[in-house]
């Protein structure tokens, strides 16, 4: 059954009426309500705080990694390991085609279920992850393929064990390695972008945002406990991070903010997966056209600009 935050329990409330209506065949009943919901879409939807927009990131139906590559990619074949110490199961690396065009995918992925999220270890990496996705791209960089990103993390998982296998060593070799890759590489927020276990899947010639992902340096109940210990002033939280899209690209931070569907892409998962494909197979396109060094110093600019400011 699909779950209804708070704030969509009156879209909710119309798409009973519209499964109802469809029923009993009731054509006439069921033009009418699809006419409310589009309504109430629009007015439920174009007003969310930024701790609503947090929750959409967070949503238990919302397309998680393994969905997109499953609706965007044909002839996918997954690689494991890092050659080092494991695979990681938070990291998923695919080869295949995204409409006849040869393309390594990269996610992380959080898992469904409590078996599914044990096993993902919640989408929270650790360093082998980060590595696996090292050896990846290398790959694809030897043989010519261009790389997709999909960002999905609460944030690299903070463990012992990942801290005793060089875990910020691991981020910070992605970070540096991925400047200098000579293949096009795009990257998408998918849902949650959390701090530095979303950067190191984050460098890339363009890096852009779905409708109602965020991204962020800690989550807004770290900083709520942080700052003020005090949990019930997350939602304030939220908005003073300045998560969302149109708060990142206003800064410069990302490139694009992509338009999945009003209603969100827990509603919409075939919908959003071409949204995703649409925009990927864009860029690359247009990155085909620069030469290597070109595509490289675009790149190298586009990193250090962040955070630059004139007075």
């Amino acid at each position: 059954m699909a779950t209804y935050l708070e704030f969509e329990k009156k879209i909710e409330s119309i798409q009973v009426e519209i499964d109802s209506a469809r029923a009993k065949k009731d054509e006439a009943a069921i033009e009418a309500l699809e006419k409310d919901l589009e309504k109430e879409v629009t007015k439920s939807m174009k007003a969310l705080s930024d701790y609503q927009k947090l929750q959409l990131a967070r949503h238990p139906d919302r397309p998680y990694a393994l969905d997109y590559i499953r609706y965007m990619m044909q002839d996918a074949y997954e690689i494991h390991g890092d050659r080092a110490f494991r695979d990681d199961p938070a990291i998923l690396c695919y080869i295949g085609y995204i409409d006849g065009q040869k393309t390594m995918v990269i996610g992380e992925q959080k898992g469904r279920g409590t078996k599914h999220k044990l096993k993902r270890n919640f989408g929270m990496p650790n360093p082998e992850g980060y590595r696996k996705a090292l050896r990846a791209v290398r790959l694809a960089e030897k043989f010519n393929i261009p790389v997709l990103m999909l960002i999905d993390t609460p944030g690299a998982y903070p463990g012992l064990g990942a801290e005793e296998r060089g875990q910020s060593e691991a981020i910070a070799k992605n970070l540096f390695e991925f400047t200098n890759i000579k293949v096009p590489m795009v990257s998408v927020v998918i849902g949650e972008g959390g701090s530095g276990g979303a950067l190191a899947i984050g460098v890339a010639d363009k890096l852009a945002m779905m409708r109602y992902s965020v991204f962020a340096v800690i989550s807004p109940e770290g900083c709520a406990a942080i700052l003020w210990n005090d949990p019930a002033k997350v939602e304030q939280a939220a908005k003073a991070l300045k998560i969302t899209p149109t708060d990142l690209h206003g800064h410069g931070l990302i490139d694009d903010i992509l338009d999945e569907p009003l209603i969100g892409a827990h509603r919409t998962k075939k919908a959003s997966a071409q949204v995703i494909k649409a925009y990927f197979l864009e860029n690359i396109n247009a990155l085909k056209e620069l030469t290597i060094e070109e595509m490289l110093d675009k790149r190298y600019e586009r990193l250090t600009s962040v955070g630059a400011f004139s007075e």
